[in-house]
């Protein structure tokens, strides 16, 4: 049974650090990322790592803030976030794609998704 395991959201003041942490177990997975989703907003896009040679992809508001890893041997993504603003509030998705090592940012190309952790960041 496959499964994504994230942890590590919670409340924080602007400018503060959270660290996300999404553990796959029953898949071996090519590409591995997080997307996002505001209240009253799509979900979207946030970052990825593919598993091989650990190519990244961030999206534009995010870069220089956020830092995507892997550890393949645990199976396991982890996503730093710092200098956190407000409007990076959001439950935060672990994605995972069994089928291509090619990093995409659409959502319809990840075959597996954890259940969602809330990121909150105040002003």
């Amino acid at each position: 049974q496959v499964r994504l395991e994230e942890s590590g959201g919670g409340s924080v003041q602007a400018g503060g650090s959270l660290r996300l942490s999404c553990a796959a177990s029953g898949l071996s997975a090519y590409v591995m990322g997080w997307f996002r989703q505001a209240p009253g907003k799509e979900r979207e896009f946030v970052t990825a790592i593919s598993g091989s040679n650990r190519s990244t992809y961030y999206t534009a508001s995010v870069k220089g803030r956020f830092t995507i890893s892997r550890d393949n041997a645990k199976n396991t993504v982890y996503l730093q976030m710092n200098s956190l603003k407000p409007e990076d509030t959001a439950v935060y998705y672990c994605a995972a794609s069994s089928r291509s090592s090619v990093i995409y940012t659409s959502e319809i190309r990840y075959d597996y998704w954890g259940q969602g952790t809330q990121v909150t960041v105040s002003s």
